[in-house]
């Protein structure tokens, strides 16, 4: 006959401080570094935020609405006459990109004509744009062909941009990428014609 064995109940842990754990440390730094990669990839070669700076947009833009810029379109293909773009200017002290709409593209002859914009010799008329469009240096004559791998850019508000009437057309490869979406302020959110 066997001899009767005490059963005892488990040892629970205290529910005091739960054990420190290198793993659960080590999985967090895992999951922050992946972020950190996927984020710096994403703005690198798909998208970015970009904040407004300038007034030249209005309406459409105002100063400090923040926008989402596609990186992606231009890949695919080329920009396009009505696009809004974010570009690095040509000129030697910018310092921030720009943001302007595309008003003629490389080979389509553009001219300023009793503050109005002709392409190709058919006027054209943006809703969003307003103000007097004049000649802003005299370097640029117009009519002026836009050269192959160029756009021409404008802003919205024609009598306070700095843009192409200026700094001259502007290279495809100062292109960041096109604007699809504000974002910010909230109650203004927008997308806008992919």
């Amino acid at each position: 006959m066997a001899a009767p064995q005490t059963v005892t109940n488990p040892e629970y842990e205290s529910a005091g401080e739960p054990p420190f754990s290198w793993r659960a440390i080590l999985e967090i730094v895992q999951a922050l570094a992946l972020a950190v990669v996927i984020s710096v990839v994403l703005n690198l070669f798909v998208v970015q935020v970009t904040e407004v700076r300038q007034q030249s947009m209005r309406p459409t833009l105002e100063q400090n609405d923040r926008v989402l810029v596609s990186k992606l379109d231009y890949r695919f293909a080329p920009p396009l006459r009505g696009d809004i773009i974010v570009f690095n200017p040509p000129v030697p002290d910018a310092t921030i990109p720009y943001v302007k709409r595309v008003i003629a593209v490389g080979g389509e002859t553009i001219d300023l004509r009793n503050g109005n914009v002709f392409v190709n010799g058919q006027q054209v008329d943006i809703p969003q744009a307003h103000g007097t469009t004049q000649p802003q240096a005299p370097q640029i004559v117009y009519p002026f062909t836009v050269p192959d791998g160029q756009v021409f850019v404008m802003g919205d508000n024609r009598t306070f941009s700095s843009d192409s009437r200026t700094f001259g057309p502007v290279p495809v490869g100062n292109i960041i990428g096109k604007v699809i979406l504000r974002f910010w302020p909230f109650d203004r959110l927008v997308f806008f014609e992919w």
